[in-house]
């Protein structure tokens, strides 16, 4: 095989794996430097924010439990101000991306470091990616400064995650490594994390489904969403990304289960263009149609599989069409009004990729 020439810089910061690990956090901050933390969370998940403060002790300047969906600018401003009055040092997120995001968001605007951990698959937590959404539109970016410092992956934390947010939350980080496989700034190293990361996460999801207290399966779903959460790091997003932003910040739809019923849709799409990425996906899945293993994973693990289902309005599918052309990622298939409306009428109708 011939390989071709490439630039690969790792992104900085520390990874501690291992189940327990949330226990030793202070150590971890304390071994760093840090010695005042705001503990970041959604109201959800509160109690286990309040867990972090107590395992700190009194490094814990405070708690701040209003992260939501898609990063409101209004929310980033009330999390920012709170931060700067504490004068911390480091924000630690404990949560999915919408926690992660606003310390991300509170980084972007000062010198605090942000300290994740993870507990659920989506694996923003490995890239200096930050999103924003004002006015109804989700605004993108990268900045070093938002990479987290360190992330702590304990798979005890994923224990209790629902059914329904594990399987839309591990096909979210299979997004990315689907896209990180065909981005233009790929290379050798990133694809061989790129599939190790979809089959982690593909072989775990069923086991999960069947027994939600497999610690094993949640482990190896951790991994995974490690490797497609890095590789999205390293990488340029493409098309599915671009949907999946403009559909979460104009119709407010979930974020991982948008993913989720995008991705099949996209490949579908991208299939033509990009026939090593799509061998590398259809090995990671155990074989097949990458779209159509995509569609029957989600289904056979029960996620919805239509954006109707998720609140998308119809006249959305024009809205979201022209906004994804407006303001495009670099895709490695021409992107055409045509083309992404029928992409999103099949998403909308939630039908699989070998009706389209």
């Amino acid at each position: 095989m011939a390989i071709p020439n490439f630039r690969y810089s790792p992104l900085p910061g520390d990874v501690v794996f291992g189940a327990g690990e949330l226990e030793n956090v202070g150590e971890h901050l304390a071994r760093r430097g840090y010695k005042r933390a705001l503990v970041l969370s959604t109201p959800e998940q509160r109690d286990q924010a309040e867990r972090v403060a107590r395992l700190l002790g009194s490094a814990a300047a405070g708690i701040h439990d209003r992260a939501v969906m898609h990063v409101p600018v209004e929310v980033a401003r009330e999390a920012i101000a709170k931060a700067s009055s504490l004068n911390v040092d480091c924000i630690v997120g404990i949560g999915g991306g919408s926690t992660i995001g606003l310390g991300k968001a509170i980084a972007l605007e000062s010198s605090t470091h942000v300290i994740a951990i993870p507990t659920t698959y989506a694996g923003s937590e490995m890239t200096p990616i930050y999103g924003l959404t004002d006015a109804g539109l989700k605004k993108t970016g990268r900045d070093i400064r938002v990479l987290p410092k360190l992330v702590i992956y304990d798979p005890l934390l994923t224990a209790t995650l629902p059914r329904g947010l594990t399987v839309t939350s591990g096909i979210n980080a299979i997004a990315h490594a689907v896209e990180g496989l065909y981005a233009t700034d790929g290379n050798p190293v990133l694809s061989l994390m790129a599939e190790e990361g979809i089959r982690a996460i593909a072989a775990a999801l069923p086991k999960i489904i069947v027994n939600v207290n497999d610690l094993n399966a949640r482990a190896e779903c951790l991994y995974g969403a490690w490797l497609c959460g890095a590789v999205l790091g390293a990488t340029s997003a493409a098309l599915h990304h671009k949907l999946c932003h403009t559909l979460g910040g104009t119709f407010n739809l979930p974020h991982a289960e948008t993913h989720t019923v995008v991705l099949p849709h996209a490949v579908a799409y991208n299939s033509p263009a990009t026939p090593d990425a799509m061998r590398r996906v259809s090995r990671a899945l155990g074989g097949g149609d990458p779209a159509v293993g995509l569609y029957e994973l989600a289904k056979k693990c029960g996620a919805a599989l239509a954006l109707k289902d998720l609140g998308m309005p119809h006249e959305g599918i024009e809205v979201a069409a022209k906004l994804a052309l407006a303001n495009p990622y670099a895709n490695p298939r021409e992107i055409t009004l045509d083309g992404v409306r029928h992409l999103l009428t099949m998403a909308w109708e939630g039908k699989s990729p070998a009706a389209g």
